[in-house]
């Protein structure tokens, strides 16, 4: 069963980088991204790979330099990071152990939650999107404060789920996979939910990157059809994101981070609040008429 997940999460990366190469075919205007773009994938990625989670930390470096307009942040961050997060998920789904019946409903649910979401989230308003993802920023932050101070339990040793655990975290894992279209990463209230039931936390590795992995290739193309990203850096995640996976995965494979969980945490935070600030400050706007001109 785990070889039919191999399968078919190559097929999903299939037809997802031929809709995007047809997209990118069909513009006029290519922009090729820049060592900036580059690093900024590198990092996250190498950040996702270790657990810190890659959607938070884009998110704030793409609203502090101003680098992707607001309404496409949740597009390009989806587009961009889909192939290194399926990178990802080959790696860790193939070394550590998961009860398979789990692992495959769990990242069925996140793609039909991340189906759903996509839809809605790519046809939001500049300032929906704004206010939207000010709250899951928030909400990103009190997940990783909340790990991070060891607020919840520190999981157990089930490989596995069944009966009503097992339907709970299917239904609440759809929820975080239409959460993931909005920009707020799976990671860390990933790793909470596999803690709260009592599973072994390295269990949680497979399950929020198989997630991730299968739930952006299918996220990404209602963004793609609706032209909801920015290429430019889209392009940047995913060049530079691969080299960050496989150098995190097979050549550091852990580093003391407790450091960069906390600047992670103060700049969400930072972000969403800036974030909720421009959405304020649309709003109350006064447009200015356009001058009468008379015969």
């Amino acid at each position: 069963m785990k070889t039919a997940l191999f399968i078919a999460l190559a097929i999903f990366g299939i037809v997802y980088l031929a809709v995007w190469v047809a997209d990118i075919r069909r513009r006029r205007d290519r922009p090729v991204p820049d060592l900036r773009d580059g690093g900024i994938g590198f990092i996250t990625n190498f950040l996702d790979t270790l657990g810190i989670g890659s959607y938070a930390p884009t998110t704030s470096i793409f609203k502090l330099w101003k680098l992707v307009p607001d309404e496409q942040i949740p597009g390009t961050l989806n587009v961009g990071h889909a192939i290194p997060t399926m990178v990802e998920a080959f790696i860790f789904m193939a070394v550590v152990q998961v009860d398979v019946t789990t692992l495959t409903l769990m990242l069925a649910a996140a793609v039909l939650g991340a189906w759903l979401g996509a839809g809605v989230v790519a046809k939001w308003s500049r300032r929906k999107i704004q206010i939207g993802m000010g709250i899951a920023l928030l909400a990103m932050a009190g997940f990783f404060l909340a790990k991070q101070l060891q607020w919840i339990p520190g999981g157990g040793d089930l490989l596995g789920l069944t009966g009503a655990k097992l339907a709970l975290a299917v239904a609440i894992n759809a929820i975080l996979g239409a959460l993931m279209t909005l920009g707020i990463g799976m990671y860390a209230p990933c790793m909470i939910l596999i803690a709260l039931m009592g599973m072994n936390p390295r269990a949680a590795y497979p399950i929020m990157m198989g997630s991730c992995a299968f739930l952006c290739p299918v996220g990404s193309v209602r963004f793609i059809r609706e032209g909801r990203y920015n290429l430019k850096s889209a392009l940047g995640l995913a060049i530079g994101g691969i080299p960050g996976v496989l150098i995190a995965a097979f050549v550091v494979k852990e580093l003391p981070l407790d450091w960069v969980r906390w600047l992670v945490i103060v700049v969400v935070i930072y972000t969403a609040i800036m974030m909720l600030r421009s959405a304020i400050t649309e709003r109350t706007r006064v447009p200015v008429p356009a001058p009468v001109t008379g015969d």
